[in-house]
This record gives C-alpha cells, structure tokens and sequence, in this order.
C-alpha cells in the first residue's frame, strides 16, 4: 500500500521543533505516510506565498495541523487550512501530549500526538 502524503501546517515562528518530530517520525520503517517537505521558507509576497501553498495542499492526500499555543491565530494556518478545505483534503489536528492548546477553528478534532494516532489517522 502506497504511503500517504502529507502536508504539516504549523505555527513557523513558534513550533518549527515540533515539525521537525513529525518529519523524524514519517522515516519510522512502520510509518504510513511520508512528509512531502514543501515548507515555504522564503519571504514571498502573500499571492505567491498563498499560490505556491496551494500547489503543493493540491498534491497530498493529509493535512496535518500541529496545534502548539499560539497556533489558532497563525494567519498562514488558517490559510492552508482554507485551502484544504477547498481541495477536499483531509484535514488531522494533532497536539503534543500534556499540553491544552486552543482548537484551530476548522481543522477538526484535536487529537493526542501519539505513534498510535498518527499511524491510524494517517494510513
């Protein structure tokens, strides 16, 4: 069976450890999906930023969402999320265990960060 690709969204200013986990974690030999790494690193005007974000959510089957505190205002979050949406992609909200962030509007339910509920949301 093939892997999922997945697209991470992600608060860049503040969680960019926490993507780098769930990087480390898709290379796990039993893991279901892979990370597409198409983080849009460069400063870019917002048309070109949105254009190139919705290029690479077309091309995945998942988004995930890494929820950390201040991730229910990232304006770029909210964005891809928008943009999923419209592409009828799944959408998955995660957060690190023991933590209690805000819900990001639209992104569903907030499940645990867990090697369980990754493999079972993302196969």
């Amino acid at each position: 069976m093939a892997k999922k690709r997945v697209f991470i969204s992600f608060d860049y200013d503040n969680n960019l450890d926490l993507k780098n986990l769930l990087v480390g974690q898709a290379k796990n030999p039993d893991s279901p999906f892979e990370i597409l790494d198409w983080s849009l690193k460069e400063s870019a005007p917002q048309w070109d930023w949105e254009n190139k974000a919705e290029a690479k959510i077309k091309n995945v089957d998942i988004v995930v969402v890494i929820t950390g505190t201040y991730t229910y205002c990232a304006s770029g979050v909210l964005k891809e999320i928008a943009l999923a949406r419209k592409h009828n992609k799944k959408v998955v909200q995660i957060k690190p265990q023991g933590t209690n962030p805000y819900r990001v509007v639209d992104a569903g339910v907030l499940y645990d960060w867990t090697w369980d509920n990754l493999k079972s949301l993302l196969s």
